[in-house]
């Protein structure tokens, strides 16, 4: 699946405040993990066995919660940076002197050089003890293809004649022993090392899937093929949303477009961006918020949600989602079916040209059947013109309208088209028209 920049914004994948899905999902243990985590979301599996492979694996994980090793911390991939990376004082192996002085006698002479050594070698001990510790399952026989890969990999890297040694390494190991390992260590097991830091990091960011599918109770979903194209879902909810209204809808290569309408702030863009998340969740390999979800083998989400406007190229808001919308029509010429999320198009310009922009590009769009379309609008034209397509669904989110003139929303997803007005009233309610009428305000 490939999803760009924008994308991933528009969606809140990604966020600076902490109100976002990736600190939702991310349970990794190391900055090395958290960055494999964020690759994974930039550049999900291109292929569907791929990422059925991805699925088993982090399924497997989420099954066995208890499987992985408490001997490697953040902090210990830090300190085995700094000791590969950092300059060594002695370029011949210790000899002589260096090996005759006992600990006591290394701490009074070079205290910093003895307790780095010894702090050091701690933790590559560690490491190298987790990594070990991580490969003991490669002896069940129910292992995933992915998961078996990569512990096979990382096994082979700990063959090398200085790990034992290392590994062994105690409180009573004597100086003399240290400074030999430190040197050898240094010259021979840098790159394999850092093989090994790849490896665990995909290992983290997998169980950090695996965890939150746990935590947050959420279902794998089942991957179909890419044709015929399908999303069909229930109870989805928006995971970043304290108590949210779950929906079910139902895609498929007949009916593959959606239209939806309902009064500002009725639930339209939560929608949108609860049908973006799930799908990019799913195509992650791990669970996602709802019932249960089959899907289609996506190449990509693309969005028309918040396009922005370039001052610095002279760009207008109308040109900026012109251009987005031109770069949704190249990515649609491919015959693999993407999920297209449009939220109110054309906001740039008047209602009347929004209105003529949308209805055209609606109808250029029922061109490509293979692909999964929504549409959210206000303009209620629109769905009155294609309300007569089979292959486009309609729906609306509900507005209470009381007594008192006052409303709200419910959130509640129908079959349909809405002819809810609540601008006008809205602008009443927050005293906006009373404000600009009081003739005190003059002067």
């Amino acid at each position: 699946m490939h999803n760009d920049k924008t994308t991933l914004k528009d969606l809140s994948i990604f966020g600076a405040d902490g109100e976002d899905v990736f600190s939702l999902i991310n349970f990794t243990v190391t900055q090395a993990g958290r960055d494999m985590l964020v690759k994974h979301i930039q550049h999900p599996p291109d292929k569907l066995v791929q990422l059925q492979e991805m699925q088993e694996t982090v399924r497997y994980l989420a099954a066995n919660p208890g499987y992985g090793t408490t001997q490697i911390s953040n902090g210990t991939i830090v300190m085995l940076e700094k000791f590969f990376e950092s300059a060594e004082d002695t370029i011949a192996p210790p000899s002589g002197i260096t090996l005759l002085l006992g600990s006591f006698f290394q701490k009074a002479l070079n205290k910093n050089q003895y307790f780095i050594t010894r702090f050091s070698l701690s933790h590559l001990s560690d490491f190298l003890s987790g990594c070990s510790e991580l490969t003991t399952i490669l002896d069940q026989g129910n292992l995933p293809t992915l998961l078996r890969k990569e512990l096979e990999a990382m096994q082979s890297e700990l063959q090398h004649p200085l790990t034992d040694d290392i590994i062994k390494i105690t409180n009573d190991t004597p100086y003399s022993g240290l400074s030999r390992l430190s040197y050898d260590a240094r010259r021979q097991m840098k790159n394999i090392t850092y093989r090994l830091i790849t490896h665990y990091s995909r290992l983290d960011a997998w169980q950090s899937m695996a965890k939150a599918t746990l935590q947050l109770n959420w279902v794998f979903p089942k991957l179909e093929a890419a044709s015929p194209v399908v999303f069909e879902a229930t109870a989805l909810y928006h995971p970043l949303l304290q108590n949210p209204v779950s929906y079910n809808i139902n895609f498929n290569n007949n009916r593959n477009f959606l239209v939806l309408t309902g009064a500002n702030m009725s639930g339209k863009t939560t929608f949108l961006r609860t049908l973006g998340v799930s799908a990019l969740l799913a195509h992650l390999g791990m669970g996602v918020p709802a019932r249960s979800l089959r899907i289609s083998f996506l190449h990509g989400v693309i969005t028309n949600m918040h396009v922005e406007d370039s001052l610095m190229r002279g760009e207008s808001y109308f040109f900026a989602e012109v251009q987005r919308m031109k770069l949704t029509a190249q990515k649609l010429l491919e015959s693999e079916p993407h999920l297209v999320l449009m939220d109110e198009l054309f906001k740039g310009t008047n209602v009347h040209d929004a209105y003529e922009c949308t209805r055209a590009v609606v109808d250029g769009l029922l061109h490509r059947p293979n692909h999964l379309m929504i549409l959210s609008t206000h303009l209620y034209e629109v769905a009155q013109h294609f309300k007569d397509r089979q292959e486009i669904m309609f729906a609306y989110f509900v507005t209470r309208m009381l007594e008192n003139d006052t409303f709200f929303f419910t959130y509640e997803l129908k079959q349909g088209i809405s002819h809810d007005r609540i601008g006008y009233r809205i602008l009443q309610k927050e005293g906006v028209l009373d404000l600009l009428m009081n003739p005190k305000g003059a002067g």
